[in-house]
Formats: C-alpha cells, sequence, structure tokens
C-alpha cells in the first residue's frame, strides 16, 4: 500500500528541519501558491503517527477556508470537522479532529482548551492572531496545553505592534524557523507564477469635504487626506480611468484565454454597492459576465467554489479572496479597491501566484492605480519582510481605507464627490526580470527520489467505515475523496427523512421517532454520532418503516 507524497523541495526540506528540530512551536513563513497546506498536513500526518490519541485541530482565518482545509485533509486520509461548534459537545471517535477560525476561538477558548489538551495545532496565517487583542489571549488560552503548535504564514508582519502568541522574537522580530519566499520560489521553477504590475495614470478631480474643488494626477504631491481623495475618485463608478483600466483587464484576459482556455480575472472593489457597479459595467460595457462575492452573501463561499471550478471570466469581491482562497486559473487582476495596506495588499497579489501544471507562460497581471503607495507596493513586493514589533518613526498608522481625513465624519464624507477621473498613461512592472517558461525548469525534479516522502499510517478511528486513500493503497495528494463530514451530512439527511417517513405512518412526534432511533442504535447525540452510528440509524429507521 502506497503511503507516500511528493514534495517540493522547500517542502522537504522545512519538513526535514521541523522533525530535526523536535520544538513544541515551529513558524514556516512560504510565500503565497508555494504549497503550505501540503507542508503542513505532511507534519500533522507525521506528529499524530507518533501521538495517536492526539487530535488535530486548524485554525483559519475564514470559514470558507475551514472548508478548504478540510478537504485537504481528506487527501491526507485525516478527516477534520469544519462544522464543529462549541455546542456540539465532544467529538466523534470517528474524526481526527477540527477546522475553526481565529474568531470562533475568541468566543470558545474555554471550550476549545479541554478539546485542544494534548492536540496538534495549525495555525493558518497566523498574523490573525493579533488582529486583536482579545483574540490573541484566547489563542494563548486555548491552546496552551497542545503538544505541537505549527505557525505558517505567507505574510509574517503587521501595521501594527501586537505580538503573535506562540512566535519566537528576536530583537523585536518575528523569527520564523524555516522561511521560504517570493523570489526563492521564482528561482526554484513551477512554484509560482511572475506577476507584473501595468500602472495606469490619471487626472482627476472632486470636490472634497470642505467644498474646496480639487484636481490632481497621481504624480502629485498631496497630503494623506488628498491622496485618499485622489485614489477614490479614479476608482469611482463615474469616471472613466475604470472603465478604462477594465478596457485593459478584458483585452489582457482574452489574450490570455487564447492559450489558457479556463483562465480568470479578479476585480477587487472598495464596497458591495462598488462591486456590483463594477459588475454591471463589465456586463453592460463590455460584454463580460461577472460572478460577485460579498460578505453579507451566505452563498459567497460556495460561489467562490464554483467559480474556482469553472470557467466563467470574471469574478468581482470586496475581501472575500483577500487571503487563503485558492483560485489557481486566476491570470489577471484589477486593484480597485482604496485598501492600500502591505498586508492586504500582499494578499491581494497572493491570488494570482498559483502555478498550474501543463500551462505554458504563466505570467500574471494585476492592474493598479498609479498611486505612489501602491507604486512602491508593487516594486517592494518580491522583498521578504519580517513582522517587526517596533514603529519606525516615519512610518505614519495607515487609517481605514474609506476614512478621508483624520477628522472626517459621516457629514463630511457625504460632502465628498468624485467629479472625474480620466486615464493616462499605462507603464508595466514586473517583479521578475526574466520569463518563466517549462523549458527553463529543471525536469529531473519529477523523478527525484529524494523528494518523496513515505508517511506512516493516520492514527486510527472508530466507526469510520468507508476506507480511507491509505487503505486504498492510492498516493497522497490524487483525485479528491468525499470528507467523512459530508458523508455524514449526506447520512443526516437520509436519517432525516426515514424519520419523516416514520412520523406520517405512525402519528408519533419527530421527538419520539429520533429519540427511540437513537436508543435502538446506540446514538447519544447526533452531533458525536460517528458514520458507522449513522449507517445503523438509518438501517433500524429503515427496518422500522417496513413494519409500520
Amino acid at each position: 500500500m502506497t503511503r507516500s507524497i511528493r514534495l517540493r523541495p522547500w517542502q522537504k526540506a522545512a519538513f526535514e528541519k521541523y522533525v530535526a528540530a523536535g520544538q513544541d512551536d515551529f513558524l514556516t513563513v512560504a510565500t503565497p501558491g508555494a504549497g503550505k497546506t501540503t507542508f503542513a498536513l505532511t507534519v500533522a500526518r507525521h506528529v499524530l503517527s507518533e501521538r495517536p490519541r492526539s487530535r488535530l485541530i486548524v485554525v483559519a482565518p475564514t470559514a470558507h477556508l475551514k472548508v478548504q482545509w478540510a478537504e485537504a485533509a481528506a487527501r491526507f486520509a485525516l478527516h477534520l470537522d469544519p462544522a464543529w461548534a462549541a455546542a456540539d459537545g465532544a467529538l466523534p471517535s470517528d474524526m481526527h479532529g477540527i477546522v475553526t477560525t481565529y474568531q470562533q476561538v475568541a468566543t470558545s477558548a474555554d471550550v476549545l482548551r479541554q478539546v485542544a489538551a494534548e492536540s496538534v495545532v495549525i495555525f493558518d496565517e497566523v498574523h490573525h492572531a493579533a488582529d486583536d487583542r482579545a483574540w490573541g489571549d484566547s489563542i494563548r488560552h486555548a491552546f496552551s496545553t497542545s503538544v505541537r503548535r505549527l505557525a505558517i504564514s505567507g505574510t509574517p508582519f503587521r501595521s501594527d505592534t501586537s505580538a503573535i502568541p506562540f512566535v519566537r522574537y528576536v530583537l523585536d522580530e518575528a523569527a520564523p524557523d524555516y522561511e521560504y519566499g517570493y523570489g526563492d520560489a521564482l528561482g526554484d521553477g513551477r512554484v509560482v507564477r511572475p506577476v507584473y504590475f501595468p500602472r495606469t495614470g490619471g487626472a482627476m478631480e472632486w470636490s472634497a469635504p470642505d467644498g474646496s474643488l480639487q484636481s490632481a494626477t497621481f504624480d502629485d504631491a498631496l497630503d494623506q487626506a488628498r491622496s485618499s481623495q485622489r485614489l477614490r475618485t479614479a476608482l469611482s463608478l463615474e469616471g472613466e480611468w475604470l472603465p478604462a483600466v477594465l478596457r485593459e483587464a478584458v483585452g489582457r484576459l482574452e489574450s490570455i484565454r487564447e492559450a489558457h482556455a479556463d483562465a480568470g480575472g479578479l476585480v477587487i472593489a472598495i464596497d458591495q454597492d462598488h462591486a456590483r457597479g463594477i459588475a454591471s459595467m463589465l456586463r453592460e460595457r463590455f460584454g463580460q459576465q461577472a460572478t460577485v462575492v460579498t460578505s453579507d452573501d451566505p452563498d459567497a463561499s460556495a460561489r467562490i467554489a464554483r467559480f474556482a471550478a469553472g470557467s466563467d471570466p470574471w469574478l468581482v469581491a470586496v475581501r472575500m479572496v483577500s487571503e487563503g482562497v485558492d483560485i489557481p486559473r486566476l491570470r489577471v487582476g484589477v486593484y480597485a479597491t482604496t485598501t492600500t495596506t502591505e498586508l492586504f495588499f500582499r494578499q491581494a497579489v497572493g491570488r494570482f501566484v498559483r502555478w498550474t501544471p501543463g500551462v505554458k507562460d504563466q505570467k500574471a497581471y494585476l492592474f493598479i492605480p498609479d498611486d505612489p503607495k501602491l507604486r512602491a507596493r508593487a516594486f517592494q513586493i518580491a522583498d521578504q519582510r519580517r513582522h517587526s514589533l517596533r514603529k519606525r518613526e516615519q512610518e505614519r498608522v495607515e487609517r481605514d481605507p474609506a476614512a478621508l481625513d483624520a477628522g472626517a465624519d459621516d457629514e463630511q464624507l457625504s460632502l465628498f464627490a468624485a467629479l472625474s477621473a480620466v486615464a493616462t498613461d499605462h507603464q508595466v512592472h514586473a517583479t521578475f526580470d526574466g520569463d518563466v517558461l517549462d523549458d527553463d525548469l529543471d525536469p529531473s525534479l519529477d523523478d527525484d527520489p529524494e523528494l518523496v516522502l513515505t508517511l506512516a499510517p493516520p492514527p486510527p478511528l472508530s466507526g469510520g467505515g468507508r476506507a480511507s486513500l491509505d487503505d486504498l493503497g492510492i498516493e497522497i495528494g490524487g483525485a479528491a475523496a468525499r470528507t467523512r463530514r459530508e458523508e455524514k451530512r449526506r447520512l443526516r439527511e437520509q436519517n432525516a427523512e426515514i424519520v419523516q417517513t416514520l412520523v406520517r405512518r405512525t402519528g408519533q412526534s419527530h421527538a419520539q421517532i429520533n429519540s427511540e432511533l437513537n436508543r435502538l442504535s446506540g446514538v447519544g447525540r447526533i452531533t458525536e454520532a460517528t458514520v458507522a452510528q449513522l449507517r445503523r440509524r438509518l438501517e433500524v429507521g429503515e427496518q422500522l418503516a417496513r413494519r409500520v
């Protein structure tokens, strides 16, 4: 039976360093698209094979990423519940662990502390643990008794001075135990794409909150308030700057789709109204269909998943895809948001760097305003920066992107009005001087036996029923299998149908039928039931239904 995984060179090196270090806490910093999830789950399989009684807990930034982690873990024959909640009680005995979010930890730290005792924890994009002091305190409280904590991040820095729990600091700087930068990944080949930044200048006119008429190009030196107003004017739906940039982006994507048929584009918008307006503009001016995802949409995760698996050309989002979301077919982006923080910009760039096997000439393009701050971000994107606790005197605290000046209130904001925005020159800056083509790469890596890692079987679980990938002898990383959570959801739906049938035929209540089925099948709480117990409960229900 095959229990092996082919790692990238950096993943193998990081794994070997992790094993050799034997530390309770380990921080790995790797550029977006490099394969941090595969590395982390390889570590998890290794640690759990040595500690079969331990559970695995993954802490992710968003609810959408919880599902992605559960699906990725299933390919490693590790069964994680992405829908676990504190009210569910103990974990079912046929699950290796759970996936939760930093926000959930903040509200369920006491319960998680009990679940996490002697557990293995993976912190995905660990810098989120410092988003709020209360979040950091909750993370520390919930997981201080865990036996191993692996932190991974693609952006190990912040614009504040909050220390990240379980991260080692040297001279006020976070010290990664292993670091793999964007430049390293480009040099290795077939790991990430080179990203180019077409920059578009403009001449903008607007009415400031104080009623004064303002005009400026992106080359004019402005104070922070007027700089924000200038950028917001350029991105307004009423001006001509945004349509001009969208026209360029649409043309670029159509050209790319001639060779990469399902290549997609992403527009990052300011807010929900802005996103919907951009989608209308794409449809009405350029004949392009666009999927819109906003944080208030309960189907946002499903929409992103359908877009990722499909071939539609455009996705328009506000913040939903700024981090962690894996859509490898994204090749063209438009940065149409007023959020200019380095963290958000780098996360946005990370959506376009994921390599697609079998596609040649994988350059990606992120169209940006030629705003001085964004221009600087683009020039520096290949640099690796670490989370520093020191505030540099010359750095100013970056404010809410919606704020126009330090004292602006709602009334002042309502006085701001974009009058005109005209696109001018276009320039392109690349993060890499050369083209990355398949011909430039070392094909011997594909057959390098040193990159194949054999893993011990995952910890045994009770009541799983269906064979795992390991049991079937399938190489890890192959085709996705149904997760155990998905199997349970299917069985619960079937159980609900048989209960409805019994209620109709017997005249008893749902509560009475459910209680009797639980008793006959040995189920305590449905949320704690294993796959085998749910199957047994269904069989009992079907037997009863045949007799009444």
